[in-house]
């Protein structure tokens, strides 16, 4: 039993490395990996106006337009909060910096250039397909 449960923890590890893409591990040019308030990471990012747009007890939600171009900050409350909007989110597409319970979400280039402020893993998805065209998932539900 420890063998397998072994087995599926190394699996899912792999895929989670993959899916990461780019960044797991960091580099010269990428700072340790910010924490604090929607408003802390916000100024350490050089979004000097963030724009609150959500502010409830599971998620603060921000826009912010700086130099780097504009892009949504994100607080979470729990861990599994954010994988939960993150996976949603993927399903449109898009480049997201990952953070502990934060996300920055917007186009690759200023994503990879917030990065250099707040560090994170930048995780990335294609568009997602218009139902109706043809695919590999063949059948729909």
């Amino acid at each position: 039993m420890r063998t397998q449960r072994t087995a599926v923890t190394a699996a899912l590890l792999a895929a989670t490395v993959l899916v990461a893409g780019c960044g797991a591990g960091g580099g010269p040019d990428v700072p340790q990996e910010a924490s604090g308030t929607l408003e802390q990471l916000a100024e350490r990012a050089r979004c000097d106006r963030p724009d609150v747009r959500t502010d409830s007890a599971e998620l603060r939600q921000a826009s912010c337009a700086t130099d780097d171009g504009k892009y949504v900050l994100l607080t979470f409350a729990t861990d599994r909060g954010q994988r939960d909007w993150i996976n949603q989110a993927k399903d449109y597409g898009g480049s997201y910096l990952v953070g502990r319970r934060w996300v920055v979400a917007g186009d690759e280039r200023t994503v990879t250039a917030v990065r250099g402020r707040l560090g994170g893993t930048v995780e990335t998805a294609p568009p997602h397909r218009p139902q109706g065209s043809h695919g590999s998932h063949g059948s729909h539900h």
